[in-house]
């Protein structure tokens, strides 16, 4: 590892990602009303596979399993189960994915989890009950030991961990100094716990969560005192923008995402991406955001399929 906390050399680097991401300046009159700027980072150009915040995450994990069989989780539409087994296809790696929800076992495979399996991964599925419990270690060995994946190298639901969080810290780097205030869409929190680290004085990291339920803060806290030893960085949340929760959407957001990516030419992702951009909009019709300032909206990735 490297002062900073990032891998001195990673597997992924001859996969030749777009680092730094671009940072793109668009025109919006609802910014513009209110002498606002909009910038957005465009972390879906990092990777055609690994996509945005996933790249920023995973790299550092996947590192760390030096070649050893990668296990991780997620949902039925999960955007990390996708980025992890499109890394293990990449560089040779087995994948295990376990799945929430033991009653989709014997359905057929969404496109997402399908999608999974055409790169390699091995799929696992436990009920629910059992999913709420993985991190204790009790639950977490039975899991393994049922998936056949008792070595494996295993990450986190949403790859957040203190590898992860230590990995995102770049993405605040690369834009200290160039907004007052950074917004990112929250899943697990680990992007928004390493943005506000790297971000430094004077930058604003806000989270806008994508599931409701208002455990995010404590997450975050966690996630950096594992980090970092403590807190970092000035972050906030706003809760107010998830929709219903995870994969929830309604037709107000989809008509506001075909209206932005209209606007401006960008795809627009609508489980994260969407319902930040939404949550700006709303914040500076509100007021939130000071005449003068800049606001940079972290583009973490793009529609599927």
């Amino acid at each position: 590892m490297t002062g900073s906390g990032e891998p001195a050399s990673l597997p992924l680097t001859g996969l030749r990602p777009r680092l730094p991401s671009p940072l793109q300046e668009v025109a919006d009159e609802r910014f513009a009303r209110r002498g606002v700027r909009l910038l957005l980072k465009r972390d879906d150009l990092i990777h055609p596979e690994l996509v945005g915040n996933k790249w920023r995450k995973l790299a550092p994990n996947l590192a760390a399993a030096a070649g050893r069989t990668v296990l991780t989780f997620g949902g039925a539409y999960s955007n990390h189960l996708r980025a992890t087994a499109a890394a293990g296809r990449l560089l040779g790696l087995r994948t295990v994915g376990v799945v929430r929800g033991q009653e989709l076992a014997g359905r057929p495979l969404n496109p997402s989890l399908a999608r999974c399996v055409s790169d390699g991964m091995r799929l696992h599925f436990v009920d629910r009950s059992t999913y709420r419990r993985k991190a204790e270690p009790e639950t977490l060995a039975a899991v393994l030991r049922a998936a056949d994946a008792e070595d494996a190298y295993v990450v986190p639901e949403g790859g957040s961990n203190s590898l992860a969080v230590r990995g995102c810290r770049t993405l605040g780097a690369e834009l200290a100094g160039r907004a007052d205030v950074v917004a990112v869409a929250c899943g697990t929190g680990g992007t928004l716990a390493g943005l506000a680290a790297g971000l430094g004085a004077g930058g604003h990291a806000l989270g806008v969560p994508v599931l409701k339920g208002g455990f995010l803060t404590g997450e975050i806290r966690a996630l950096q005192n594992e980090a970092f030893g403590g807190p970092r960085g000035d972050w906030s949340l706003d809760e107010r923008f998830h929709f219903g929760g995870y994969a929830r959407t309604a037709e107000e957001l989809d008509a506001f995402a075909e209206d932005f990516g209209h606007r401006h030419g960008i795809p627009v992702e609508r489980l994260y991406v969407a319902k930040l951009l939404y949550a700006l909009v709303a914040l500076a019709e509100e007021g939130a955001f000071p005449r003068g300032s800049t606001v940079a909206a972290v583009i973490t990735g793009r529609p599927f399929p």
